[in-house]
């Protein structure tokens, strides 16, 4: 008995040793030890993970839930009764794309789909699915269809303004294949998508390893530690792992906006969704315009360019994206917010900017800056063929602020 404790006694001692070390805390252990966060994408280039944003919102619930209702959120979705605009009901699902062929939208068990009709024909050309919604539906929409690993989009899109379905911009008048949708696409509406074509111009991605929408890891970076961190840390109130937009530069800031919203770009770079927050955009792309003019400048697509156009940017050191747009809300439409931001710049300045404009008529019209300074404006890129034949231009409101005659409002 006595030799036999005489062997127990040291497996004793080492058994007590390790329980307390792992029941002890230890600035050693990594917060990997503590928090499982399965990624739901993988970057294929740097290894970045991506996770559900949604797991922000035990410690960022009011900025999540907000973030959740935006466009930029909500600009690549997979179809379903939630996401996808226009009617399916008789008689308000149907466009008539010339004097042989009308489209049908029907919704069949859930999914959804675009089967044109030619002629007197009893049954569709062609049944194609709609997978997945491009546009949150503020102007309008377009669908696009899974072939295998291939991405193609669909000829009918949906145009918020009339409320009805509509040929795609772009597309003819007539019958035509499904377009190939290439890199740059999913690139201003997805946070990540991986390109499997070995080409920016090839339309093959890989089903899952997508990140739909713009989410918090396109403006912060990889989230993934940060969470981790501040789980494990929960007393810890100052940020750890995240990139925070204060400690961007003024062009960091003003490029991570740009990289959608400053038009056509020439790619320089060669790796798939490689530009992340913080780069040097033009490092990745470069404009395929001349920024020096006006008429280059669509409202379409070209806030950022328009912007540094406006004397309000180039008078200004600190003047960016978010000085009037909190990325966080969804703001649309709330004018007098904006106006609110306006005023309350100009009336700061050193020599403080009064409003020259006939007090009446700005009175008349709730001092609203924006009608006057920022209107809305036909795109000369963007034109649509609405049900009855006719092609309009989409109106989107500038960002060259300035002095119009004439003005039009939401």
């Amino acid at each position: 008995m006595r030799r036999r404790a005489f062997y127990i006694i040291p497996f004793l001692i080492i058994g007590i040793t390790c329980l307390i070390y792992f029941l002890l805390p230890s600035e050693e252990n990594t917060t990997d030890d503590y928090v499982a966060i399965t990624p739901i994408a993988t970057h294929h280039n740097n290894g970045m993970d991506f996770i559900d944003s949604k797991v922000c919102v035990e410690c960022h619930q009011e900025i999540v839930e907000d973030h959740l209702k935006t466009a930029h959120f909500n600009s690549f979705q997979p179809t379903n009764t939630n996401t996808i605009k226009g009617s399916f009901e008789h008689q308000k699902n149907t466009f008539a794309l010339n004097d042989r062929v009308i489209f049908n939208m029907i919704a069949r068990d859930s999914t959804f789909y675009q089967e044109p009709m030619i002629g007197n024909q009893n049954s569709p050309f062609y049944s194609a699915k709609m997978d997945i919604v491009v546009g949150s539906g503020t102007k309008g929409q377009s669908y696009l269809m899974w072939n295998n690993d291939q991405l193609f989009q669909l000829q009918i899109s949906y145009f918020s303004p009339t409320n009805s379905w509509i040929n795609s911009p772009g597309a003819p008048n007539q019958l035509a294949p499904a377009r190939p949708v290439v890199e740059r696409c999913l690139e201003c509406h997805t946070t990540y998508a991986q390109n499997l074509s070995g080409s920016k111009q090839g339309n093959r991605f890989h089903k899952t390893n997508i990140v739909y929408g713009i989410d918090c890891q396109r403006c912060h970076g990889e989230v993934s530690k940060h969470v981790k961190y501040h789980k494990q840390n929960p007393a810890d109130k100052v940020s750890k792992h995240i990139i925070k937009h204060r400690s961007l530069t003024r062009q960091q800031r003003l490029d991570a906006c740009a990289l959608c919203h400053s038009g056509l770009r020439q790619e320089v770079s060669k790796n798939a969704f490689g530009f992340t927050i913080g780069d040097a955009l033009d490092n990745f792309s470069i404009p395929d315009y001349d920024q020096n003019s006006l008429d280059d400048l669509d409202v379409h697509g070209n806030q950022y360019g328009l912007l540094k156009a406006s004397k309000c940017f180039q008078k200004s050191e600190i003047l960016d994206c978010t000085t009037c747009h909190n990325p966080h809300k969804k703001e649309r439409g709330n004018l007098a917010q904006f106006n609110t931001k306006c005023i309350s710049c100009h009336t700061t300045l050193a020599n403080p900017i009064k409003c020259t404009g006939d007090p009446n008529k700005t009175k008349a019209m709730g001092n609203n800056c924006v009608q006057c300074h920022m209107p809305l404006v036909n795109s000369e890129t963007m034109k649509i063929q609405i049900p009855e034949g006719e092609e309009i231009s989409v109106k989107v409101r500038t960002h060259l602020i300035g002095l119009y005659n004439n003005q039009d409002t939401d």
